[in-house]
């Protein structure tokens, strides 16, 4: 009932309820290794795992392609309380003879928490660069300002947007009372990218908690899958997801609570929040319950605006002008789940190479510009 099907470090170690298990058996065939990691007690310092690639992906012909499958195993003894980083970013090879290529990584994530267990678990992912800004501007308005070529056939060119990024993490609960809190974010400029979690809680008591941020913009396509599975009595879990989409890419969110007959006096909450930067972005919310039992809490909903024109108004009152104050609103949305990530990787406002400042700096990016204007009864961005 599980939907865990195989030993875990076995090619049959997938899991069906995503639509990932043919990428998580591939990944238990192609993988060279995995990362374990078993926490017992109380671990003082979180366990940081880092997947770096390389534009050339080490390969030295740059019309082939170059596939990687990462996979990492972590195991959280009944008692114990752990934190997990798991990070993918780029890394510079300095090397000339080398150009960039299409890489593909299909990465695969397995967590057991036992018994009065407690995982923190932070994914992020940062590959593929920056997006090229201000690719939602017309042709007509790229030749007004003399630009050699249009941010539009800039970000066509751009090497990363060729490259794929599917994560699939898998996590169940199988002790009593365990819990495992999670802080999942896509923040790179990689062209297509996918993260889709699924959480069982398999016993009475378990506690499942997800927080998600989607960052898409440029040309990107950008897909957040979860999956929370109640099979035990007296069960919470609870998400919140966050999508800030802009320039022409298209973000898709997907998130499904099911509760069993058997886990009555189950609580459930799950929210979706998406802001549209440009009237050329997409958004794809999904947010769904498929309930069984009769004796359960649950709620959900999804919201998609663009920033508030009232808090802007009351921002600029106040001195700031219109970057500044779209900026401030930009970064207050995503700080509600970044704050969630482990203070070892979030660094401070003050530190240049910390999370936070990482985030400012790619929203500063596709901060949206010029004024909005009343089109058909409704504010449109110009």
């Amino acid at each position: 009932a599980d939907h865990c099907v195989g030993e875990a470090t076995s090619q049959f170690a997938i899991n069906n309820q995503q639509g990932t298990a043919a990428f998580a058996a591939l990944n238990s065939v192609k993988a060279g290794c995995v990362a374990y990691v078993e926490a017992n007690g109380v671990e003082k310092k979180p366990v940081l795992i880092i997947n770096a690639q390389s534009p050339s992906g080490g390969n030295s012909d740059s019309e082939k392609g170059v596939a990687f499958h990462p996979r990492t195993l972590a195991v959280a003894n009944d008692g114990s309380i752990s934190s997990l980083v798991q990070m993918c970013a780029d890394i510079d090879d300095h090397s000339d003879d080398k150009s960039p290529c299409p890489t593909f990584v299909n990465g695969y994530t397995q967590i057991f928490v036992g018994a009065n267990a407690n995982m923190t678990h932070s994914f992020l992912e940062e590959t593929g660069g920056t997006v090229t800004s201000r690719v939602e501007m017309s042709d007509d308005e790229a030749r007004e300002l003399s630009l050699p070529q249009t941010p539009r056939q800039v970000e066509a060119e751009r090497p990363a947007l060729q490259n794929t990024n599917f994560q699939a993490i898998d996590v169940h609960v199988t002790g009593d009372n365990g819990a495992y809190e999670s802080s999942l974010m896509e923040l790179g400029g990689t062209g297509r990218a996918r993260l889709a979690i699924s959480a069982n809680l398999l016993r009475p008591g378990a506690f499942g908690s997800i927080n998600g941020f989607a960052l898409s913009g440029g040309a990107q396509r950008t897909d957040m899958r979860t999956n929370i599975h109640h099979m035990a009595q007296g069960t919470t879990s609870r998400q919140e997801q966050r999508n800030m989409v802009g320039g022409r890419s298209t973000a898709a969110f997907r998130g499904r609570i099911r509760v069993e007959q058997s886990a009555q006096q189950t609580e459930s909450e799950q929210l979706s929040r998406t802001i549209l930067l440009s009237d050329h972005a997409r958004i794809w919310s999904t947010p769904s319950l498929e309930i069984i039992a009769d004796d359960v809490v649950c709620t959900h909903g999804a919201t998609v605006s663009d920033l508030s024109e009232e808090e802007l108004f009351y921002l600029r009152s106040r001195g700031l002008d219109r970057t500044t104050s779209r900026n401030l609103l930009m970064y207050a949305f995503v700080e509600e789940i970044g704050a969630s990530v482990d203070e070892t990787i979030a660094g401070g406002f003050e530190d240049k190479k910390g999370l936070r400042s990482r985030i400012i700096q790619r929203l500063e990016n596709l901060v949206p510009e010029g004024e909005k204007s009343l089109v058909g009864g409704e504010f449109q961005s110009v």
